[in-house]
């Protein structure tokens, strides 16, 4: 599998367990979790949602563009990112285990650090191909 495969793949993937998630959590949790935790389910699925669409975006740029290693490397924190950031606000919902909480700002770190290394990588595969490298 080449990494245009694995990011549309996964993305394709994230974006199914956002509707399956997002379902769950307006109907499974409603009621059964305090208003705040229920809350955090909703930021988690949006989220992923989110970042979802952007690893599918990663894919489609590594189509075009399959040198484009930034554009791979983003991929990769967008993943750890989601698992971090929304998985940690999953788990706290589910468990009411408050200290998870403290894992989600890494998870969000990942998740800047994906957009930086897009940018970059968009913007390093695109000069190149103007420059005709």
């Amino acid at each position: 599998m080449n990494h245009a495969q694995l990011w549309l793949t996964i993305g394709a993937i994230n974006g199914g367990l956002t509707v399956a998630l997002g379902a769950f959590g307006a109907h499974g949790l409603k009621g059964r979790v305090a208003p705040e935790l229920l809350a955090n389910w909703l930021t988690a699925t949006n989220y992923l949602g989110l970042h979802a669409l952007v690893i599918l975006i990663c894919g489609v740029i590594l189509l075009q563009l399959p040198e484009a290693r930034l554009v791979n490397a983003a991929g990769w924190a967008f993943l750890i990112g989601s698992i971090l950031f929304s998985g940690s606000l999953y788990v706290m919902t589910l468990t009411g285990i408050r200290p998870l909480g403290m894992i989600t700002p890494i998870g969000g770190v990942a998740l800047i650090i994906g957009w930086v290394l897009l940018a970059l990588g968009v913007w390093r595969a695109t000069a190149e191909l103007n420059n005709g490298v």
